[in-house]
């Protein structure tokens, strides 16, 4: 008897973890999306500003552009020092911008395959 009491308050106290983990997770995740929202937000206007301003074969036209949309902040890459690197990517006529927050600069491409 004192066993199968022992089990189930095992099974009690695992459960309660388990539900207590997911909700935290949820949580977080919560917080993170409206941080990145806040984020993007703040960084769109430099970002259409600096891609239009890009000299390039194929111009970059957001506000005249048929098609635009911004994908937002969806890469993050490592350079050589292990730094995190984060790029706000907009799109106008299947032109693709990628626009570096820190360093305030624009690269520009023509679709998402001749990017790195």
């Amino acid at each position: 008897m004192t066993f199968q009491r022992i089990m189930i308050a095992l099974m009690v106290l695992l459960a309660a973890g388990l539900a207590g983990s997911f909700y935290m997770n949820w949580k977080t995740l919560t917080q993170l999306r409206t941080v990145k929202a806040f984020v993007e937000q703040a960084v769109f206007p430099d970002a259409v500003v600096a891609c239009e301003k890009v000299q390039s074969s194929t111009p970059f036209k957001w506000t005249g552009g048929k098609q635009t949309a911004a994908i937002g902040i969806n890469s993050v890459k490592l350079n050589n020092k292990d730094t995190i690197i984060a790029s706000y990517t907009l799109v106008a006529d299947s032109v693709y911008c990628d626009y570096d927050p820190i360093k305030k600069k624009a690269d520009i491409g023509s679709s998402f395959l001749e990017r790195e």
